[in-house]
């Protein structure tokens, strides 16, 4: 093995051999030092990628129990974006979906003294997705979305780095990281963590004038339905715009699978504004 050194930023990196592949969903394995180990994300890499540039990247986040290949294999976000790029509906677009880092029943995408989750999202995931795909670029667009523990990631963390993202979108979203208690075994560990830290509402009031376009939906049948509706209030009493979505259905993938399409089609609606 070669002195440590001498490896990359994010060496030794693990991508599939695209002649393998199914639909044009690629996995990759990397070094993390926010994780200080290995991690996994899975890709739709849409085909004619290679001859674009500034290609947008949206970052798909995961809820508890999950990882890298679920809003691929449980919720078919590849082939839903790729019938809206076939019929125009949608430009071509990197969808990376990461793992939440695998810390226990799940992280919350949340920084930890031992493990930093919020880092791996939003310092190694784009940085090592962006060296390996040049049709993206260092400053191209990056949105990014999330379902139920990701929903409360994706708005999280697009309000604390508002400007780094186009776009938020969350569907079904645990809107306050208590609410995940009732979805795991053990609480996450927020010790040490000021208190207003984990708390979405902080950072969209914080960042208010940077943030980007926000959409939120839920099912209401979901038990997270009347959570998603008192932040949808709160935003408004806030005065901070934002669209929310109330539908028909549960907290389940065939609603996931059903609406990830609006998430897409709300991402292509900005970058079509701001052309």
């Amino acid at each position: 093995m070669p002195p440590l050194e001498k490896f990359g930023r994010f060496q030794p990196v693990e991508l599939s051999d695209p002649s393998y592949e199914r639909d044009h969903v690629r996995n990759l394995t990397f070094y993390s030092s926010a994780l200080r180990g290995r991690a996994d994300v899975s890709l739709f890499v849409p085909p004619g990628c290679e001859t674009l540039s500034n290609v947008p990247i949206v970052l798909l986040l995961h809820g508890v129990y999950g990882s890298h290949w679920a809003w691929f294999l449980n919720g078919g976000a590849h082939s839903t974006a790729q019938q809206l790029i076939a019929n125009g509906s949608i430009r071509r677009m990197l969808l990376v979906s990461p793992s939440d880092g695998l810390g226990g029943d799940g992280t919350g995408y949340l920084p930890q003294p031992d493990r930093n989750y919020e880092g791996w999202i939003c310092e190694d995931v784009l940085g090592c997705v962006r060296e390996l795909f040049p049709c993206t670029s260092p400053h191209g667009p990056v949105f990014i979305s999330g379902l139920s523990m990701g929903g409360y990631g994706a708005l999280r963390l697009g309000a604390k780095y508002a400007e780094r993202f186009k776009g938020i979108s969350a569907h079904s979203a645990v809107t306050r990281i208590v609410e995940l208690d009732e979805f795991i075994r053990d609480p996450i560990d927020l010790a040490g963590m000021a208190p207003e830290e984990a708390e979405i509402m902080h950072w969209m009031c914080l960042n208010r004038d940077k943030l980007p376009p926000i959409r939120l939906d839920c099912g209401t049948e979901d038990n997270l339905f009347e959570s998603n509706r008192v932040l949808h209030a709160e935003l408004d009493r806030k005065n901070i715009q934002h669209h929310f979505v109330a539908n028909s259905g549960d907290h389940s993938w065939p609603y996931w699978k059903a609406h990830i399409s609006d998430t897409l089609l709300f991402f292509e609606s900005i970058l079509k504004t701001n052309c």
